[in-house]
């Protein structure tokens, strides 16, 4: 496997075609946001600010705080994003999904909803982890009442299924107001703004 060089330069080939390129940029937010959050915040940087762009999730989730990073830069930069889920979206990819201002899902989508976790591998003393379990617990409840207000709606069915660990999908998301149901067939209205 290569190592990732967040410098690289793109071929040429491609930088003039991002140059032809019409319509908001696109950028792909797959596996683990974690593993890829240089590359997902170079592109997010690549979008100039009060821009459009389109947002591809296909993401398990990850790290809660590279989620609230990816948050952060489309709110401060005002990006407006749309978010098109072409498989999972789940766990911490909840949060830059939420962040976006229009957000289709497929009938197979699919969003887990859980409390956050904490893992360490790390070799901790007791005060150290005392900390981190207080912080934690602020964290979780912080972030569980920002994806309420990210998504414009009240905490109850949200929190709900974050309680049960629930696995929700497409559709659901629809019924419960959070999304715009899109079929598998060619969008064009891809890159127009919903009518008001």
């Amino acid at each position: 496997m290569r190592p990732r060089d967040s410098k690289r330069q793109q071929p040429e080939h491609d930088q003039e075609q991002e140059q032809e390129r019409t319509g908001p940029l696109e950028v792909a937010i797959v596996g683990d946001l974690t593993d890829n959050e240089s590359d997902l915040t170079e592109r997010l940087l690549g979008v100039e600010p009060g821009g459009e762009c389109v947002i591809y999730f296909d993401s398990p989730g990850g790290s809660p705080y590279c989620g609230m990073s990816l948050v952060t830069l489309l709110r401060l930069r005002g990006i407006r994003a749309t978010a098109v889920v072409t498989g999972e979206c789940s766990s911490a990819a909840l949060w830059p999904f939420a962040a976006c201002q229009r957000r289709l899902v497929t009938p197979f989508s699919v969003f887990l909803f859980h409390p956050m976790k904490w893992q360490s591998e790390e070799h901790i003393g007791i005060r150290e982890a005392a900390e981190w379990s207080r912080h934690f617990a602020e964290l979780e409840h912080e972030m569980d009442v920002l994806l309420c207000d990210l998504f414009g709606r009240s905490a109850d069915q949200i929190n709900e299924w974050s309680r049960t660990h629930r696995y929700v999908t497409g559709r659901e998301l629809v019924a419960a107001g959070l999304a715009e149901l899109i079929e598998l067939a060619p969008l064009p209205s891809l890159f127009e703004q919903p009518k008001s």
